[in-house]
């Protein structure tokens, strides 16, 4: 009795072990081995409505959630559109942009665009050892696939000035599950987390696709600043349907700050005033784009006080799923 009892223990620890074992080899199989298939490492086939949900961390914006959407596939250009869930999200990536992944992408490799040409992030098929190199947020990068397990590429990429960039790309939801960005010094400037991927967007997607007007800092000065920039409109489609603001501002104590901005035609769209400690962190708004010179008058006061404003125009796409 008592050597069958024993022998009952010893066969309930070995299914329990086993039970405990297969809830922790996650992809890989009882043996241990690569799930990876060979359809995973190739090129995906996006759909319109495809989407991921994402949890986006910027040092200016800390924490958010947005939706990036297949929104349009355009064959003739041979390219995807791809818009996000938030206007928000979009106006922000169009003066900030802190999101290289909207707009345009590539069907024949997934490239996203900077400075109006295609940049291969990725490298289909996927492959071990593979190098290859491209230009994003203002860096040229040589990448490397470093691992492929379980159906996700690793690539790590560094740029002549000392950035490095990680991502993996999973095979299985067809896009990024996570990616980070790292400046010279090593400051996350970007990191992304993959929460869920889906199919059959529903509602409305947005994307601005933008160039750059002025992107200038004024610290403490006793006069008032006199600056300007120019509205030429886009290199090949026209005017700019809007022009997006960003202003990130912090006044000491003591201090005092404003901001007025002025059209060729007299008008006053962006006007600011601050007083002593007032702080504005990464606000975003909108003001119509009038073809020509803007003015701005810009006044800071008190030991350590500043204003940074950034405008980029806009061209404004939105589509209904």
């Amino acid at each position: 009795m008592g050597r069958r009892f024993e022998a009952g223990v010893m066969l309930l620890l070995l299914l329990c072990t086993s039970v405990l074992a297969g809830c922790t080899t996650g992809n890989v199989d009882s043996t241990g081995s690569d799930t990876t298939t060979e359809e995973q490492k190739l090129l995906p086939e996006w759909e319109v409505g495809d989407q991921w949900l994402y949890t986006f961390i910027t040092p200016q914006f800390g924490e958010d959630s947005a939706r990036l959407v297949v929104a349009e596939i355009d064959d003739e250009a041979g390219v995807y559109r791809l818009g996000i869930s938030s206007k928000l999200e979009a106006q922000r990536h169009a003066v900030i942009n802190h999101n290289p992944f909207l707009g345009r992408v590539t069907i024949d490799g997934l490239s996203v665009y900077e400075n109006g040409e295609p940049q291969q992030v990725f490298s289909f098929p996927w492959t071990v050892d593979d190098s290859w190199t491209f230009t994003l947020f203002g860096q040229d990068w040589t990448a490397t696939t470093d691992s492929i397990t379980n159906g996700n590429a690793r690539v790590s990429a560094t740029s002549a000035e000392g950035h490095q960039i990680s991502y993996t790309f999973s095979g299985s939801k067809e896009f990024m599950e996570s990616f980070v960005w790292r400046d010279g010094d090593g400051v996350r400037q970007l990191r992304m987390d993959l929460n869920a991927a889906r199919s059959g967007y529903s509602g409305d997607v947005f994307f601005y696709r933008a160039g750059d007007l002025l992107d200038s800092l004024y610290e403490e000065n006793d006069q008032e600043v006199y600056d300007t920039f120019l509205d030429e409109g886009h290199s090949s489609e026209g005017d700019w349907n809007t022009l997006v603001w960003y202003l990130d501002v912090e006044i000491s104590q003591g201090g005092s700050g404003s901001l007025s901005m002025k059209d060729h035609a007299g008008a006053s769209p962006l006007t600011r005033a601050w007083g002593s400690g007032a702080t504005e962190k990464g606000a975003i708004g909108t003001i119509p784009s009038n073809t020509g010179e803007y003015s701005l008058t810009v006044t800071v006061r008190g030991p350590g006080s500043f204003v940074h404003l950034r405008v980029a125009g806009a061209l404004v796409f939105q589509w209904t799923l």
